[in-house]
């Protein structure tokens, strides 16, 4: 029973490891996530540039399965080459390494400082970066306090028989030892915590030296695994950085299995029991770091013959002919369809949105962000495409439809990000606390979905056809949004003061979503301002030159738009 009661307690140690490490990659990421990013894409134009980069944002995160999931996403916007990403990769394993050999110094009387810094900071804070600090701070002091408790509880499992049991029966079944610590790496996402638990079994002198291989070796290929599940939807570029990255543990871990007990004796000469662990993880990190540098290239190379572009047989063709750059009239054309494509992306994150304020849809959050990262990928295109396009002789008609295609694509690309970053964030807020619209309440906002839907069918179809009464019916429907945000207001203040339960406690959503809406329904009349301003049909400014004078009735209504340089660098 005693020996239960230990086992219970290394595992709860290590969990609180676990977590402890968790704290530390997220305080970073939410506090310097963006200038990490910016260090990794600037810092990779060598391959010793890019393999610096690695080990020093994973020696900050305490985790090579961020940096790995970082510098996949670069990979798959192609903002990085592959061969620079793989360095980057094997600089982060030996950042994780070196990271483990500073974690097993000494240091758990720092545990209580940090613990107390980090609930300070996240208390007393104000800004992300201290916030994020602070969360760092206290899953560092996790992290040594669960190495303390790891350090207590082991020692005495060297008299353990159940301990015993189970170690003898792992050293007689290398590979299924392997697929153990493979297994212990996975279920953690991190190798670094796998490697710190087989480090102080091994200071209780009750796992053999070659079984210390064996879990070091387990660890590398575990901690290779999450890297790659967490990329198998960021496309094929993300993936194959990831596979590449766990061939690479995978031969090396293989390797260091097969060659663990000739090793083990000269191992444990040179390192003793306490430091074997740590000083296998290093040197096995950094024979891969020697071995696969100069082939990152050539394994680049090999992972586009692997996985090469799969072609998906429901995808929609681009409408971005490169043939057609030398025919102005023709380029604007496509480019145009495959702004229209992007409306209706758009559309489709409208019609999830509705649901999701409806319904509860836990998914509906990830199709909305799958399709918004579509329309961005769409944008760039269009953006690069009309970059070129620009460099070519045009007239003063294609300059000016080249301006206000990529004028209006912005703008859809605008309101892609007000579904993305707010509507659905609303609707999981939503879902997250349970709470339920007044019948009148989602009946209102229903209606003002359906307006904006029927405007953005009637700015896709202004965008194409430049028709002048088109255009006059959509900059009216602007308004009309705004006449339906300000009735719903009203209507719903009165609901508040009537008691309604549902209308309490849906306020701020509900003025929220109102708010939203209006905002996209702004950017979907930008689609008319220059059809107008062409006839004339434009004032350069609401404001009255003069006072309004008592009495006096107000001049029709007509909307403005100052137009503004479009800037198409990429």
């Amino acid at each position: 029973m005693e020996s239960t009661i230990r086992l219970i307690d290394l595992l709860g140690a290590g969990a609180l490891l676990i977590w402890g490490l968790r704290l530390i990659k997220g305080g970073v990421l939410s506090g310097f996530g963006a200038a990490l990013r910016r260090w990794i894409s600037t810092g990779t134009a060598t391959r010793l540039r890019a393999t610096l980069s690695g080990f020093l944002v994973t020696l900050s995160l305490q985790s090579s399965t961020a940096t790995a999931v970082i510098t996949a996403s670069f990979a798959g916007r192609g903002l990085i080459g592959g061969g620079q990403a793989q360095a980057v990769m094997l600089g982060a394993n030996v950042g994780t390494a070196l990271a483990a050999v500073i974690l097993s110094l000494d240091l758990h009387w720092l545990a209580s400082a940090f613990v107390l810094l980090g609930v300070v900071f996240s208390i007393r804070a104000r800004t992300a970066q201290l916030k994020g600090l602070g969360k760092a701070f206290l899953g560092l002091g996790l992290m040594l306090l669960a190495l303390q408790l790891m350090g207590e509880i082991t020692a005495p499992l060297r008299n353990s028989q159940v301990m015993i049991d189970i170690l003898t029966g792992l050293a007689s079944a290398p590979i299924f030892a392997l697929l153990f610590a493979i297994g212990l790496a996975v279920a953690g996402t991190s190798s670094l915590a796998v490697v710190l638990f087989v480090s102080f079994l091994s200071q209780s002198g009750v796992v053999p030296p070659f079984l210390v291989l064996i879990f070091i070796a387990g660890a590398n290929i575990g901690g290779a695994i999450p890297p790659w599940l967490g990329t198998l939807k960021d496309g094929v570029a993300a993936t194959r950085l990831t596979v590449a990255n766990l061939i690479v543990r995978a031969i090396g871990g293989v390797t260091l299995m097969i060659l663990a007990g000739p090793l083990a004796a000269p191992l444990q000469a040179i390192a003793p029991n306490y430091s074997l662990a740590l000083i296998t993880h290093l040197t096995f990190n950094l024979a891969l770091l020697v071995i696969f540098l100069p082939l990152t290239e050539p394994l680049a190379r090999l992972m586009v013959r692997l996985l090469p572009e799969s072609a998906d047989p429901e995808a929609e063709p681009s409408y971005l002919d490169e043939s057609s750059l030398t025919t102005p009239s023709l380029a604007l054309a496509g480019a145009a369809r495959e702004v229209l494509r992007m409306g209706d992306l758009v559309g489709e994150m409208l019609d999830c949105s509705l649901d999701a304020m409806r319904r509860n849809l836990p998914e509906g959050k990830s199709t909305i962000a799958r399709l918004d990262d579509s329309v961005d990928a769409k944008l760039k295109a269009v953006k690069l495409y009309l970059a070129r396009l620009r460099g070519l002789p045009l007239d003063d008609e294609e300059a000016k439809r080249c301006n206000e295609v990529m004028s209006y694509a912005l703008n859809i690309e605008h309101v892609g990000d007000i579904i993305d970053h707010y509507l659905s964030e609303i609707a999981e807020k939503r879902m997250a606390r349970q709470l339920r619209f007044s019948d009148e309440g989602i009946a209102e906002l229903e209606q003002f979905y359906e307006t904006t839907r029927s405007n953005l069918q009637l700015a896709q179809s202004v965008f194409l056809s430049r028709d002048v009464d088109l255009a006059r019916k959509l900059v009216t429907a602007k308004v009309t949004a705004r006449d339906i945000e300000e009735t719903s207001n009203a209507l719903h203040m009165a609901r508040i003061e009537e008691g309604l339960p549902e209308t309490i406690d849906t306020s701020s959503l509900h003025l929220d979503i109102l708010r939203d809406l209006r905002r996209i329904n702004s950017h979907l009349a930008t689609a008319a301002y220059p059809v107008l301003e062409e006839i004339g049909a434009l004032r350069k400014s609401r404001l009255r030159s003069t006072p309004k004078k008592a009495g006096s009735k107000d001049p029709p209504h007509k909307s403005s738009r100052a137009q503004t340089p479009i800037d198409l660098r990429p």
